[in-house]
């Protein structure tokens, strides 16, 4: 087991690198690296203009929702907290659901305004879903209340969402593809809005750390310790929804991966807020990218949504881990 930052790091960025070869090399007929040998260019577009690019996406779109993770887990000193158990995600599937029936927006677009406007959105419906759930919720004090509240608000917010696309059947196979999730639609301009939102979302949590490891000691002691927690629940609000919000605009609805990171990072190496926000958000990209290489390569020529995939191996790996520490407790 690595249990220091320094380590753990190097690995999860090598990691990246080797899923990121791994992941240029899979195509409609399995691993291959005809490209190499490629006289004719064919081979060598489809690396630049679809594989990489698709790669690169996924690995960013899931350091955005483990970096988002990390950040809600620590705001609300929930190890629940996730992007889609306070309401962010279906807000932002709002969002974008209106974008598409509305606008004429198209998740299929490679067009710079067509992903800034779907990113704009999903950011705003985000930011609607997690002050509509700390609104019911009456504040982040209680746990179980901030649960139930979230899961009130996405439901709610999935059913208006589902009520739109019945007003807009032509919407409904661009949204199927949404919320089963899918990285099969990043090209290079999702990968550049992509990174710029993933650095904005960094500065501003890391930037805001020292006040989340004060908050892990309570709000009383956080304040007395000159923490402005107004400020500090604004700002990184912002940046939680920011991430969100982009990552759900440009893959869709990809379950546990907000939720596992942090996880598995905190379960491997305890450590402060600060080195906690990089790491999971490395580690959202490791599980996100291993998730999408995963997802093209075990029916191939046939590719399964990455939602899936990430739901079934994060819900067995929270299964696992409940499992565990309910068999440590004493009898």
């Amino acid at each position: 087991m690595i249990s220091r930052p320094g380590p753990l790091l190097a690995l999860l960025l090598l990691l990246t690198a080797s899923l990121a070869v791994l992941g240029v090399a899979v195509g409609s007929t399995g691993f291959a690296f005809n490209w190499i040998h490629d006289d004719q260019g064919m081979a060598r577009q489809i690396l630049w203009q679809i594989r990489l690019p698709r790669s690169l996406g996924a690995w960013t779109a899931g350091a955005l929702l483990g970096l988002a993770g990390a950040i809600a887990q620590g705001l609300f000193r929930n190890p629940l907290a996730d992007p889609y158990l306070l309401g962010s995600a279906s807000g932002a599937g709002l969002g974008v659901a209106l974008a598409l029936a509305f606008i004429g927006m198209s998740p299929a677009s490679s067009l710079w305004l067509d992903r800034l406007g779907l990113t704009g959105v999903a950011f705003v419906g985000t930011v609607a879903g997690v002050l509509a759930t700390l609104l019911l919720a009456r504040g982040v004090e209680h746990t179980l209340r901030l649960l139930l509240a979230g899961v009130v608000v996405g439901v709610v917010l999935t059913a208006a969402t589902n009520l739109i696309m019945l007003n807009s059947p032509e919407i409904m196979r661009s949204m199927q593809a949404f919320m089963l999730g899918t990285t099969g639609l990043l090209g290079w301009n999702s990968v550049i809005l992509m990174a710029i939102a993933l650095a904005l979302c960094l500065l501003v949590a890391l930037g805001g750390s020292r006040a989340l490891d004060a908050l892990t000691l309570g709000e009383a002691t956080a304040h007395s310790l000159g923490v402005r927690l107004g400020l500090v629940r604004v700002v990184m609000i912002g940046a939680f929804a920011l991430g969100t919000g982009t990552a759900v605009a440009q893959a869709g609805m990809i379950a546990f991966v907000g939720l596992v990171a942090p996880h598995l990072v905190r379960n491997h190496c305890p450590t402060t807020h600060g080195k906690l926000l990089l790491l999971s958000a490395c580690a959202g990209g490791v599980l996100l990218l291993a998730a999408d290489i995963l997802a093209r390569w075990m029916f191939a020529p046939q590719e399964l949504p990455v939602g899936i995939i990430t739901a079934i191996l994060g819900g067995s790996y929270l299964l696992w881990l409940m499992h565990r520490r309910t068999g440590r407790r004493p009898a």
